[in-house]
C-alpha cells in the first residue's frame, strides 16, 4: 500500500525539516523526487539520503517568489520526467508577533513566500497537469488555518490563504483528474524550532521547548516523519477519494482542550 512506484513528484521547501522528510518517504515508496530549496547545499544533502536509500532525487535551487524561476523549474522537471504526479507545496517563512508587532516589511516577506509561493507552484503545475488528465496536489497549511494561535498575526493570514487556495484548485479541478488537499499541522520539532528558541529564548531553550510541547494535549510536538506519513497517505492512489479536504494533525490541540 501507499506505493509511489514510478510516480514523479515535486517538494519545495524539501532541503530540511518536514519537506525533507516528505522527499526522503516519497523516495522511499518509489517516487522520483524534485526537491526544491532556496539553499543548495540543503537541497543537495537531502538527494544525498535519498540516493543512499537507493532512491531517485533531483536537486533544484529555486526561489518560490519568483514565478519564472518556478515556471521554468517544474516544466523541465516534468518535461525530463514525462509527466508531473504530484506536487507538495511545503517552502514557507514564519513571523511571530501581534497586529501591533508586525511590520509592513514581515507583511510583504510572508507573502511572498507564503501565499505568491504557493500560487506559483499551482499554477506551474496544474498547467501540467490539466493536460495530463491527473494529478495530486498536497499544500502544506497549518493549525493557525483553522483555529486562532497566539502571536501569529502575519503567519496566519498566510496560511489562511493556502487553505481557501486549497478548496479553490479542488473545485475548479475536480472534473480534471486533479487532486488538492492541505493538511493542518500543529508544532513540529523542526531544526527552525531549535533556531527559534536559540534566538529568543537564550539559556532557557529547555524550558520553552517543553512550553511550546505542552501545548498539545499529546504532551510533544509532532516529527516531521508523522506529518510525512500523512502527506504519502493523501498524495497516494489509496487517498482517491479525498479532494478538497483539510487534514488537522494537532496532537488533540483541536478537540482535547
Amino acid at each position: 500500500m501507499y506505493s509511489l512506484e514510478n510516480k514523479t513528484a515535486v517538494v519545495t521547501g524539501a532541503g530540511s525539516g518536514i519537506g525533507q522528510a516528505i522527499a526522503i518517504t516519497f523516495a522511499r515508496q518509489g517516487a522520483r523526487v524534485a526537491v526544491l530549496d532556496l539553499r543548495a547545499e540543503a537541497a543537495e544533502s537531502t538527494v544525498a539520503t535519498i540516493e543512499q536509500q537507493g532512491g531517485n532525487a533531483t536537486a533544484y535551487v529555486v526561489d518560490v517568489s519568483d514565478q519564472d524561476a518556478v515556471e521554468r523549474c517544474i516544466q523541465d522537471y516534468a518535461s525530463a520526467q514525462g509527466r508531473l504526479d504530484i506536487l507538495v507545496n511545503n517552502a514557507g517563512v514564519a513571523c511571530i508577533g501581534t497586529v501591533m508587532d508586525t511590520t509592513r516589511e514581515d507583511m510583504d516577506s510572508v507573502y511572498q513566500v507564503n501565499i505568491l509561493g504557493v500560487y506559483h507552484c499551482l499554477k506551474a503545475a496544474v498547467r501540467i497537469m490539466e493536460p495530463q488528465g491527473h494529478g495530486v496536489i498536497l499544500n502544506l497549511a497549518s493549525l493557525a488555518s483553522i483555529t486562532a494561535v497566539k502571536d501569529r498575526f502575519a503567519y496566519s493570514m498566510s496560511k489562511g490563504a493556502v487553505l481557501t487556495m486549497t478548496y479553490s484548485v479542488a473545485e475548479d479541478y475536480v472534473k480534471k483528474g486533479i487532486r488538492c488537499n492541505c493538511i493542518c499541522p500543529a508544532r513540529v520539532h523542526t531544526p527552525f524550532v531549535d533556531g527559534y528558541l536559540a534566538k529568543y529564548y537564550p539559556g532557557k531553550e529547555q524550558e520553552k521547548f517543553e512550553e511550546l510541547s505542552a501545548y498539545q494535549p499529546i504532551g510533544r510536538m509532532a516529527q516531521p516523519e508523522e506529518i510525512a506519513a500523512l502527506v504519502l497517505y493523501l498524495c497516494s492512489d489509496e487517498a482517491g477519494f479525498i479532494t478538497g479536504a483539510a487534514y488537522p494533525i494537532d496532537g488533540g490541540v483541536l478537540n482535547l482542550y
